[in-house]
């Protein structure tokens, strides 16, 4: 089910990817999504692209780098690149936009998980000053 008929990967599985890739991406942040949906509040996928570059096999390693684009207490946006490691090329671009929500509303992190708040907020200020 992950592959077309001539096992190259299919498109929707990148969606996967990014997703498996965002999760451990807060985990190593140090606010696991398990920790979050745990205090009440889920992110859902308001928006998401990619743009695919060069198709990747079934039997290929790839490498998924994340990092947040911006953050505000409201919405999340993370950006992702997919490399086929099998192969040394790009095979994909893309990026995620979420929202908080807490028992059907959508809340600030800054007071319905201030704790992760921090983390994020001291993630895109360490980023913004290597960028200067």
């Amino acid at each position: 089910h992950e592959t077309d008929q001539m096992g190259v990967i299919h498109h929707a599985v990148y969606v996967k990817w990014m997703e498996e890739a965002r999760v451990a991406f807060l985990d190593a942040l140090g606010f696991g999504y398990v920790e979050i949906e745990r205090e009440g509040v889920v992110s859902p996928v308001v928006g998401i692209s990619i743009d695919y570059r060069r198709p990747t096999m079934f039997s290929n390693e790839v490498e998924i780098d994340v990092w947040i684009n911006k953050y505000s207490t409201r919405m999340l946006e993370v950006g992702y690149t997919i490399r086929n490691l099998s192969k040394g090329t790009l095979a994909a671009e893309g990026v995620s936009k979420h929202c908080y929500l807490k028992d059907g509303a959508v809340v600030s992190l800054r007071s319905a998980l201030p704790k992760l708040d921090a983390l994020l907020s001291e993630y895109m200020n360490s980023e913004k000053n290597r960028a200067d």
